[in-house]
């Protein structure tokens, strides 16, 4: 079976145009397919319970972004599932809903974990900010980075797009130390969220609950928490129990 047959097959399972499925639809359905493997669930039905992706990306060259959804109403069938389409001592980066945390600790060594909560643009919230500093640059895909320059030259406050999907896009911010408190950062969020925007998308933000800054940049732009957590987890398969 190749992968657009594969991609077709699991659609029942994730619903695109809902936040909640927005990073584990971008991996499923448009990440290039030549850095893309995506196992189901064996199963003799046309509707298979699960799936499993593993993307290259360019967050870590040696471990594969992984995410899923596993039938956890049968446990053992999701153990299966695991080592068959990962081996032990696998490492990976895995992205999680957090209702399978007590699972993860059981099939792998989790050498760091974080939480993140799933933020959404309200438009009726959002007012570009105009700022002559922001310029368009080159981020290496096919949307621009918006940046702001020091007098010498150096960026010292970026936004990007992290991925996008038909009707999403996730948005990352990071401002140089030196230059916070400016307003910098939410000058260069508020101007890509205008892009996004522009293009049909709705802009998404990823944040950890205790990063205060970030959260109130992201509340001063227009963005509210949709009630939606993922886990990011940097681990390695155990030897199946």
């Amino acid at each position: 079976m190749n992968l657009p047959e594969i991609r077709q097959r699991l659609r029942h399972l994730l619903d695109e145009r809902h936040p909640g499925d927005a990073i584990e639809s971008y991996y499923a359905f448009h990440h290039p397919d030549n850095r893309t493997q995506i196992v189901l669930e064996p199963t003799a039905s046309d509707h298979p319970r699960g799936f499993i992706t593993l993307a290259q990306t360019g967050f870590d060259l040696f471990r594969p972004m992984v995410t899923w959804r596993l039938p956890l109403e049968d446990l053992e069938q999701s153990t299966a599932f695991i080592y068959q389409t990962m081996t032990p001592g696998m490492p990976i980066i895995l992205l999680t809903p957090p209702t399978y945390l007590p699972l993860v600790h059981t099939w792998f060594t989790v050498e760091r974990e974080e939480m993140t909560n799933l933020l959404s643009l309200d438009q009726s919230r959002y007012e570009p900010v105009i700022n002559v500093l922001v310029t368009q640059a080159e981020s290496g895909n096919e949307w621009p980075r918006m940046v702001i320059r020091s007098p010498n030259g150096t960026v010292v406050a970026s936004a990007m797009v992290n991925w996008q999907s038909r009707y999403f896009a996730e948005i990352a911010v990071h401002t140089q130390p030196n230059y916070r408190g400016r307003g910098w950062g939410q000058s260069v969020v508020s101007t890509l969220c205008q892009y996004v925007l522009e293009r049909g998308r709705i802009p998404l933000y990823a944040v950890n609950p205790h990063n205060a800054p970030s959260l109130n940049l992201a509340e001063r732009v227009g963005f509210v928490d949709t009630g939606q957590q993922n886990v990011i987890i940097e681990a390695v398969l155990r030897p199946r129990p």
